[in-house]
């Protein structure tokens, strides 16, 4: 018997998803992890009370052992192989089936960060990505135009939210479930023929562990195989940079590898360091991969994932194709040629887009540079990192444009976020949730830190009446720092 209580409508296809087989797995799930889940929530509190008193990040001293000495994850499944291109995006039906049919290797179906956790593109997302691994999704637009899927299309993965987010529409005990455990759920006991994940936000290898746990006990539970689970850990927090070999170890047996989130790594680098006047970052345009602790971080990861046997991913390029604007269009194409080169001479083996456009432009940069299906055999042995490396920040100006910017992207992306979309184009860039959170952050740690004034600040929002310049004011210029901005918006949703 469920002991789950749901709280919002559930129609049509939506009852498939939440049978009652359904949510007696949920609920063992939750019942089983959610101690634990609250347990890693309050050691991030008191990690961060710490970096406050001065104790910054380090390599963890009783884990030299996992660091030093030599393993390896388990191999690596054959249709995971190659990835040199993954699309991301989020699951409503559309764009499910025209990433699937791509030209990219992989598909990454996100209900994190491009996804605006409404019930509905909750649920219905669950649906979408059901009907892809069942090979029956289909779309017929307003216009009439149809959409279904091609005969290759490219692998689904599903990132689930993080471990900080809930479903406050389904209740245990009287208490939203873990948003985490939900999305994770659903997609596994549905498609349990293709578990293939990303894994958001993880902050330690204790978190790590925890979501292998939870791996071993859903294929227990449903009798499948231990290790049929596949998962890519995205390294975007500085604390996770530390504990990559230990984040890997922990998964071994479910590891894809890892991911360079550079959105939420900037995000995570300015929150974690948020009282300090010399972790104060420049504009944001002045912020790239090719420097100081974003550099560090890339050649740590690729050195990391090699030696342990597994994939490297690269970032996100999220230009989207300029219509009507030829030479536009060129200079951000030329722009992602760039970043992708600078990817793949690293060693990386594979890279993201957000814009089924941009698969070609990626592609053809992997395909000269790489011959192979991956790069793993390239160890890059001569990296070495240390705690100053990873903490350096890059020199440049900080200017009233660049706060402007912010501001006006922030705002823009959070407006839409509350009517439901999650994935928004602005001035061209495909932008989800982290390009919110830097924005406002980086306004915050300016403001705390005596660039721009409060009042300044208040006075750009004013000229955007509204909700979401209320809720991003406050986040912009308050006392406390909101450790993600999608917890205080998520009430003002649904």
């Amino acid at each position: 018997m469920s002991t789950l209580e749901i709280t919002a409508p559930v129609t049509g296809a939506q009852s498939e998803i939440l049978s009652k087989e359904a949510l007696d797995f949920l609920s063992k799930l939750s019942a089983k992890f959610e101690p634990r889940r609250q347990e890693l929530l309050e050691r991030r509190r008191v990690r961060q009370r710490e970096i406050d008193a001065g104790k910054f990040p380090d390599f963890l001293p009783e884990t030299a052992s996992i660091r030093e000495k030599e393993w390896t994850v388990a191999p690596i499944p054959e249709d995971l192989q190659d990835r040199r291109v993954e699309i991301t995006g989020p699951v409503d039906r559309k764009m499910v089936i025209n990433a699937l049919n791509s030209g990219a290797n992989v598909f990454m179906a996100d209900f994190e960060d491009a996804n605006s956790p409404t019930w509905h593109n909750n649920i219905d997302g669950q649906v979408n990505v059901r009907d892809a691994v069942n090979g029956t999704i289909e779309y017929t637009s307003p216009e009439g135009k149809r959409y279904k899927l091609n005969d290759r299309i490219a692998v689904l993965l599903v990132r689930p939210r993080g471990w900080h987010l809930v479903e406050k529409h389904v209740l245990q005990n009287g208490k939203p479930i873990s948003g985490s455990l939900f999305d994770f759920g659903l997609y596994f006991f549905h498609n349990h023929r293709r578990p293939y994940f990303y894994l958001p936000k993880l902050e330690s290898h204790l978190e790590a562990r925890l979501w292998n746990d939870v791996f071993n006990f859903a294929q227990d539970s449903l009798g499948v195989p231990r290790g049929t689970i596949r998962a890519t850990v995205l390294i975007e927090t500085i604390l996770a940079a530390f504990e990559m070999d230990e984040i890997l170890y922990e998964l071994r047996e479910h590891s894809a590898g890892l991911n360079c989130g550079r959105w939420d790594y900037i995000f995570s680098f300015i929150k974690k360091f948020r009282n300090f006047p010399q972790f104060v970052l420049p504009d944001r345009s002045q912020v790239t991969m090719d420097r100081a602790f974003l550099k560090a971080y890339v050649d740590l990861l690729i050195k990391t994932c090699h030696r342990r046997g597994i994939h490297a991913m690269g970032g996100m390029a999220a230009q989207v194709p300029i219509k009507n604007d030829p030479v536009a269009n060129e200079q951000a194409l030329e722009k992602v040629r760039q970043d992708k080169l600078r990817e793949v001479h690293a060693g990386h083996d594979g890279t993201w887009v957000a814009h089924p456009g941009l698969v070609p432009v990626a592609k053809e940069i992997f395909d000269v540079h790489m011959k192979g299906p991956n790069q793993i055999s390239r160890k890059r042995e001569e990296v070495r990192i240390t705690q100053k490396e990873l903490l350096e920040v890059p020199t440049g100006e900080i200017t009233e444009a660049g706060l402007r910017w912010n501001i006006d992207v922030g705002l823009q992306y959070l407006e839409a976020w509350l009517k439901g979309v999650g994935c928004v184009p602005i001035y061209n860039l495909m932008e989800d949730a982290a390009t919110a959170e830097i924005c406002r952050a980086q306004v915050w740690q300016w403001v705390k830190h005596g660039k721009f004034s409060a009042d300044l600040v208040r006075k750009i929002v004013d000229e955007h009446p509204g909700t979401a310049a209320e809720l991003y004011k406050q986040m912009m210029t308050g006392e406390d720092f909101e450790e993600f901005l999608t917890l205080p918006a998520y009430n003002y949703i649904d």
